[in-house]
């Protein structure tokens, strides 16, 4: 049913988008040169009003903040009218061509280096084309509703076949998008990777999740990792109370664990690329914790999406104040549901946990930006590179870090003061019926993105106590206060202490988080219970 209805959304737009003469467009990816780390992109462009077609390649990339200039990876840019006719093509500035003297129709070719694999860049060599959208692809300016195909030509030989989000065409290298934002938002991996995919009833709905692996491990392997990554996407989904209603019915895991790659993991609206020089069989709990934090977006930013970043734009920085939740709260859940599933031990829950609450406690960077300003220091943190020195080290705490903390302090929080009633997975339930829950009307975007208000407001909601609420945001996300986490931890057995004359002092403070009964305090049964309630698993919550 999911399946059906997913289709015949987006049958019914593409029908709505040709009534009113939006032509779709159509690129063809081709490798011959893959040994140079070269991707040959073929464009046509139909229906082009008069005046000169602005082709564009993107600054930045969905999931990531700062600027990356991928126009600097392309040359040899020519176009031609429908005959084969030369066209004329300037280049008024680093990310623009112009190309005039059409007559409606369009064909573009340009070539696009790639070598470096991780979840923003291109990377192409005689394995595999590993492709992040943004980096290869030149888009045309106005066209931004348009539906697109894509076509992927195997070199002659390979092999390959495609793991990617979009949605499938006409034969299995071919793919279609119902506009730029999901075509731009939909990575591709096109090499002989190794395929399982596993399958999760959910509330009439049996959704479908592939993991495309390329590595170069044994099956055994492979195989032990998938039942693991199928444990984490059954816990996750209890967090939220349901799956959410994945474009195709599909969610796609794609990997690249080979040597020589960057570590690194990028979320998706209906996948997520995730990348590591460390072997398939190597590292468990490195893998794992990307599988956790990425799967948690497919609620929480991808659906549940600030407006400070919805619709996402390609030509500028995408800067938020809210990514202390889009981005550190999946941090707390990404080593939450481990927990809960059984994944990870509560020493080594605790022990991350700890480190989070420990920096934001000791960083001196807390009294200089709140939780938001640090959200709004993306672009400068986020994969950027600079040449100059700055003050980072003293003046800025991670949005990760900072708001992984303010998730364990919210949840605490909520727990104490309602006896374990309202938790912070019920602030996330209310969130997602709020914002995120809704079909969207147009695939690839999201129709009720919210803002600091509303989180403010459904935090109100859901305590009950509009007072706190206030009080909590003022002090703690807007504010330089921080938490008497001593007090909140004691509640579930655990505590903050300073470290041992014995111990090293950690790389930025002499505090640390442990067990109490590690420290010789045994636990009462109040404690027991809190932390149960916090730390098993949310199935007891849901069904």
């Amino acid at each position: 049913m999911a399946r059906t209805c997913a289709i015949a959304t987006l049958l019914a737009f593409c029908v709505s988008s040709a009534l009113h003469g939006q032509s779709a467009i159509s690129y063809r990816l081709t490798f011959a040169d893959r040994a140079h780390h070269i991707m040959q992109v073929d464009a046509v462009f139909t229906d082009v009003p008069a005046g000169p077609l602005q082709l564009r390649m993107s600054r930045s990339s969905p999931g990531r903040y700062a600027l990356h200039e991928f126009a600097k990876n392309v040359h040899g840019v020519g176009a031609t009218d429908a005959g084969g006719q030369p066209l004329t093509v300037t280049h008024p500035n680093p990310q623009q061509w112009d190309v005039s003297g059409h007559s409606g129709e369009v064909r573009v070719s340009y070539r696009v280096f790639g070598d470096w694999v991780d979840g923003t860049y291109l990377a192409i060599d005689n394995a595999h084309a590993h492709i992040n959208m943004p980096a290869g692809i030149m888009w045309a300016r106005g066209f931004d509703s348009r539906p697109i195909s894509v076509r992927f030509e195997p070199p002659p030989g390979a092999s390959w076949r495609v793991a990617t989000q979009l949605l499938s065409g006409r034969d299995s290298l071919t793919f279609t998008a119902p506009n730029l934002q999901y075509l731009m938002d939909s990575p591709a991996e096109f090499s002989a990777f190794a395929l399982r995919t596993f399958t999760v009833s959910d509330q009439g709905r049996t959704p479908v999740f592939r993991v495309a692996v390329h590595h170069t491990g044994t099956d055994a392997d492979l195989d032990s990792l998938v039942r693991d990554v199928e444990t984490v996407v059954r816990e996750a989904r209890y967090v939220y109370g349901e799956f959410p209603a994945f474009d195709a019915n599909t969610y796609t895991f794609i990997a690249d664990y080979l040597p020589g790659n960057d570590a690194d993991a990028m979320e998706h609206r209906n996948s997520t690329m995730m990348t590591s020089p460390r072997p398939v069989g190597s590292d468990r709990m490195e893998h794992l914790a990307s599988v956790s934090h990425e799967f948690c977006h497919a609620w929480n930013v991808e659906r549940i999406r600030p407006a400070s970043l919805e619709p996402f734009n390609f030509d500028d920085v995408n800067m938020s104040g809210e990514l202390w939740l889009a981005e550190g709260f999946c941090n707390y859940y990404g080593s939450l549901v481990l927990r809960r599933s059984g994944l990870m031990n509560v020493s080594e829950y605790v022990r991350d946990i700890g480190a989070a609450i420990v920096t934001v406690i000791s960083a001196p960077g807390r009294q200089v930006r709140s939780a938001v300003e640090m959200s709004q220091m993306a672009p400068f943190v986020d994969g950027a590179r600079f040449n100059d020195r700055s003050d980072l080290a003293s003046t800025y705490i991670s949005y990760y870090t900072w708001g992984e903390a303010l998730g364990a302090a919210l949840d605490l929080s909520l727990r104490e003061r309602s006896d374990g009633r309202i938790t912070l997975d019920t602030y996330m339930r209310a969130l997602w019926e709020k914002f995120g829950r809704s079909a969207a009307r147009r695939p690839g975007y999201v129709e009720s993105p919210y803002t600091l208000a509303d989180l403010k407001a459904t935090l109100a909601d859901v305590s009950g106590d509009a007072t706190f609420a206030t009080q909590f945001f003022a002090r703690y996300v807007e504010g330089h206060d921080v938490v008497d986490y001593a007090s909140l931890l004691s509640r579930a057995g655990l505590l903050l202490r300073s470290r041992p004359a014995t111990t090293k002092p950690g790389p930025d403070s002499d505090l640390e988080v442990v067990l109490a009964e590690s420290a010789g305090q045994p636990l009462t049964d109040a404690q027991r219970r809190f932390r149960d309630a916090w730390l098993s698993s949310g199935a007891r919550n849901i069904f």
